[in-house]
């Protein structure tokens, strides 16, 4: 296993080696296989167990929405699309449809659209995605529920390639011109269907250095691809889930009444059984951190008032978002102290 340290300062917050190791081990009893922690620029730690190389990459499964998220915006930017345009007005076949005519671009990226989420799309059998997302019913009202899953976003990818068709492009090209090749990263693992389709659910193959590129994108806030209002689009929540914007978690709602979950565990309900209010990655860590997060515990973090990524790649084993941030952020012990105060208080109220 390799295991290095770099003294640094932090962004007014340094953290603390005996942490960091702490935070390592953590990842490493639960399968994982990469853990890059850096602050200011300069990375202070790196864990790959189990013989497992930093050169080595892994399938970051979600982590591949946010990416295309940027493309979206990116063609926002250049005046191929805007996202609170109604989706009917590039397909067709949507117009004479009374609840998808209104549903937007936005919509599809924020997975509020309403459409059934449809996990089949994930597998290779299906010989056309995007067709078979284009006649999935709407099972909620657009705008109003949370529904996560790959056909909103097969939905939008053949949206945007009616939009790029007419400049000559693909969206495959558009994303590794606009967004891709920007932060220093070539051509991925597509996943195409025998259409051609790219999936833009999951796929990608990264290294724990190249996924931090986008943490390193979001501190700049957004360059070299988009500006930083644009990129705030994302990170923000939805009525529908205020935990999730375009792409990546956040943790607006941190704070001693705030509700963890683990959010592999609630994407696995039904999504008429999720609850999203008052839920937040981390009860103890900065309400500005956000989280591109994979299947199977894959996980780059982002704390922009700390300028801190972090990276943890895994082997699908339990692991808890906010158990780790309050070991790597040395706010573990303060917690539990200050819960065990909140209850001590709360008795001596009732015994009054």
């Amino acid at each position: 296993m390799l295991l290095t340290f770099v003294g640094g300062d932090g962004c007014g917050f340094a953290l603390d080696a005996a942490s960091m190791k702490a935070a390592g081990e953590y990842s490493a009893a639960r399968r994982g296989v990469a853990l890059l922690i850096i602050q200011n620029g300069k990375t202070l730690f790196q864990s790959y167990p189990g013989n497992h190389a930093a050169q080595e990459a892994h399938r970051i499964y979600s982590g591949t929405k946010g990416f295309w998220v940027l493309a979206a915006l990116a063609a926002e930017a250049d005046g191929i699309l805007k996202l609170d345009e109604r989706v009917a007005e590039t397909i067709e076949e949507w117009r004479s449809d009374d609840r998808k005519k209104h549903i937007s671009i936005r919509q599809l990226l924020d997975f509020t659209s309403g459409l059934e989420p449809m996990w089949l799309l994930h597998g290779d059998t299906v010989p056309d995605r995007n067709a078979v997302a284009l006649r999935l019913p709407v099972v909620a009202t657009p705008g109003e529920r949370f529904i996560y899953g790959p056909a909103s976003l097969q939905v939008f990818h053949e949206l945007f390639r009616r939009k790029l068709a007419s400049f000559g492009e693909t969206p495959t090209n558009y994303l590794e011109r606009k967004v891709l090749k920007p932060i220093g990263l070539g051509p991925q693992e597509y996943k195409r269907d025998r259409a051609g389709n790219p999936l833009l659910a999951t796929g990608f193959r990264l290294t724990a250095e190249q996924w931090s590129r986008m943490g390193r994108l979001i501190l700049s806030g957004g360059a070299p691809v988009v500006s930083p209002r644009s990129l705030s689009q994302c990170l923000r929540g939805s009525t529908a889930n205020p935990a999730f914007g375009m792409g990546f978690w956040n943790n607006h709602s941190a704070g001693p009444n705030a509700r963890e979950f683990d959010i592999e565990d609630m994407l696995e309900r039904n999504w008429w059984q999720q609850e999203w209010r008052d839920t937040c990655l981390c009860r103890d860590a900065p309400a500005d951190t956000i989280a591109s997060v994979g299947s199977g515990y894959q996980r780059l973090i982002v704390i922009p008032s700390m300028d801190l990524i972090i990276v943890r790649l895994g082997k699908n084993a339990r692991f808890s978002d906010g158990e780790f941030l309050r070991i790597l952020l040395g706010t573990r012990s303060l917690a539990k102290k200050e819960r065990h105060q909140v209850r001590t208080s709360g008795a001596e109220h009732v015994g009054r």
